[in-house]
């Protein structure tokens, strides 16, 4: 008798589309995001620094395809036979004109070894026309649309100037997900003003979503960024969680969780010189080891909790 795997995993998810081992690849194509260029606001979220996530060779000096031939140089030595995934990751990488949009995409899916795209993106930035073309793209090439939901709170969406709504986002990930395109989220676990409660409540709203794939991770302050500053201001209005105790959290939260939806990370890692805190100085791995331990310990797994 096979045990209940502890949660659905990324790479098992990938192995139903995939022969060969997949590889993403960061690109920084030159957005940037309506709430940091006036249309919706100034200045961005409060968390975020890109430079946390874009890799060296993910520069906007550099085309879709010099980015791309980087970082398959730096994955190949590994494993030679390798595909790579086009992660379209900094910003809003669908906030722009139609005909530019299809001009990123097609140049990342005309490289070598590239069999398909993933693309980031908010959900107010997903206009009709759009996801029409997806639709069309998605019947030729493997795509999943990652869509930055953060938070299912509306006054956290606000306070951390997000620029819309936890509903904008349901019309969203409903929209993308009915053309039959695979849908991503991505929440941030211990945002100001959210209990622990409210974080494994968020559970239940987030299953209701029609999502293929959830990203998470912890709360990070980082250098240059307003949350930064507001820490500096209001220290009592944050929970920095220490590591054992995010752990029992993440448990908690995908125990809630709907049991098919598949997890691609429980944390992030910021640079160290950009990190200001909490420093867990863990790797990913060393992380999801002692997520599954203490799972086991405790005969904890995905969906174990949900209500339905």
């Amino acid at each position: 008798m096979n045990p209940v795997p502890l949660y659905s995993e990324f790479p098992v998810f990938l192995k139903r589309y995939f022969t060969d081992k997949v590889q993403k690849i960061s690109l920084n194509a030159g957005f940037t995001c309506p709430n940091r260029d006036g249309s919706k606001g100034n200045g961005g979220c409060t968390y975020c620094n890109n430079q946390t996530f874009n890799p060296d060779y993910c520069k906007t000096d550099k085309s879709i395809t010099m980015q791309l031939e980087e970082g398959k140089r730096f994955f190949s030595y590994k494993y030679p036979e390798m595909k790579y995934l086009a992660y379209f990751q900094a910003y809003t990488n669908t906030y722009s004109e139609l005909a530019g949009l299809k001009r990123k995409y097609e140049e990342a899916l005309g490289v070598e070894g590239v069999v398909g795209l993933i693309i980031g993106t908010r959900p107010d930035c997903m206009p009709d026309e759009l996801l029409r073309y997806l639709e069309n793209l998605n019947r030729r090439h493997f795509l999943l649309v990652e869509y930055g939901i953060e938070s299912t709170n509306d006054e956290t969406l606000k306070r951390i100037n997000r620029g819309h709504t936890f509903a904008e986002t349901i019309d969203a990930v409903e929209r993308t997900a009915a053309c039959g395109i695979l849908t991503g989220g991505h929440v941030i676990l211990g945002l100001p003003g959210e209990t622990s409660e409210n974080i494994v409540d968020q559970a239940a709203a987030i299953s209701r979503l029609p999502l293929d794939t959830l990203k998470m991770h912890q709360l990070q302050l980082v250098r240059g960024t307003r949350m930064a500053y507001e820490h500096v201001k209001h220290p009592e209005d944050f929970h920095l969680f220490e590591v054992d105790e995010y752990i029992d959290l993440v448990i908690d939260y995908i125990q809630h969780l709907r049991s098919d939806i598949v997890l691609e990370r429980f944390i992030s890692q910021s640079p160290k010189e950009l990190l200001i805190a909490p420093d867990w100085g863990l790797k990913n791995y060393e992380f999801t080891a002692r997520l599954q331990k203490r799972m086991r310990e405790k005969g904890a797994y995905q969906g174990k909790l949900y209500a339905g």
